[in-house]
């Protein structure tokens, strides 16, 4: 089974007059590279929050966007005593040294920095489980759809790998006629610079012998057939992350495909190479989407 890299996830849950709402979007990457966007009463979690996304996504592009609904139903407010008293003395001393009536100070003191804050704007431990498990309810969701698009994906790389298979007993008809037109072409080539009577018959079947040996495919095409079938098995193992083997896998059919035309010297066999090249191509780039 295959995960794509690509998935959307949305989650929505109102936590303490709090409407959490949660984003994810994915996209293919070599790596895991997220983009978290979240309210600063989440920051002191940002950690957290991180390595829950890393461990349940893996792999990708992944763009987070954390939201709170600006309706929540109550809010409340808390003045720290001891702060406000500590910059009151201060105010009322400096107002002594200058002369200056300090006046109603109070509305000044409030203002001061840290001096009142929203407790609706504290996040507790017991709330950011809630976030938490949210979170995690939205990777499931993510991995969900990344499960149906991998599926798709499967079915494609499956099929661009049984039409290059189908192409390899087209290459294996060709062989008999491929030695025959490389021995003939070699005989011309002697009968017409060296002459017939001028080289040894049976030194030229032994050079033929070696020389056809040299440019010899079936090697190729059963390398070829071998990396096919442990691609199908790593499709069929266990576990989601697969992408990275599935490539290197392509690279190396890749290799036989290229060696087979660069030996072939016949037209028939480059035309199905070709045609493997291209359903090989087209299975890179699906490749590159998967978990």
């Amino acid at each position: 089974m295959l995960y794509s890299m690509t998935g959307y996830g949305r989650a929505e849950r109102l936590i303490n007059n709090k409407n959490f709402i949660i984003e994810l979007r994915s996209l293919n990457g070599k790596q895991f590279d997220l983009r978290l966007n979240m309210p600063s009463i989440l920051k002191p979690f940002e950690f957290d929050i991180r390595s829950i996304l890393n461990e349940g996504l893996s792999r990708g592009t992944v763009e987070c966007i954390i939201s709170i609904d600006g309706n929540t139903n109550s809010s409340s407010v808390s003045i720290n005593k001891n702060l406000a008293k500590s910059y009151f003395q201060t105010i009322k001393e400096l107002s002594d040294e200058l002369s200056i009536d300090a006046g109603d100070i109070l509305p000044i003191i409030l203002k001061l920095p840290d001096v009142v804050s929203n407790t609706s704007d504290l996040i507790s431990e017991e709330e950011f489980a809630q976030i938490a498990a949210l979170l995690k309810k939205c990777v499931d969701a993510i991995n969900d759809h990344r499960k149906n698009e991998g599926a798709v994906l499967e079915k494609d790389l499956l099929s661009r790998v049984e039409k290059i298979e189908s192409l390899e007993p087209e290459i294996v008809s060709h062989e008999e006629t491929r030695r025959t037109k490389i021995k003939e072409n070699l005989t011309k080539l002697l009968n017409e610079y060296v002459g017939k009577e001028q080289y040894d018959q049976s030194r030229l079947e032994q050079e033929l012998i070696y020389y056809i040996e040299k440019i010899d495919i079936h090697e190729e095409q059963v390398r070829l057939r071998n990396h096919c079938d442990y691609f199908r098995s790593i499709i069929a193992e266990e576990g989601a992350s697969k992408g990275k083997k599935l490539s290197f896998i392509l690279q190396e059919m890749g290799r036989e495909i290229n060696t087979t035309g660069s030996k072939a010297y016949n037209s028939e066999i480059q035309k199905c190479v070709v045609l493997m090249k291209d359903e090989l191509e087209k299975a890179k780039e699906q490749v590159l989407n998967i978990l």
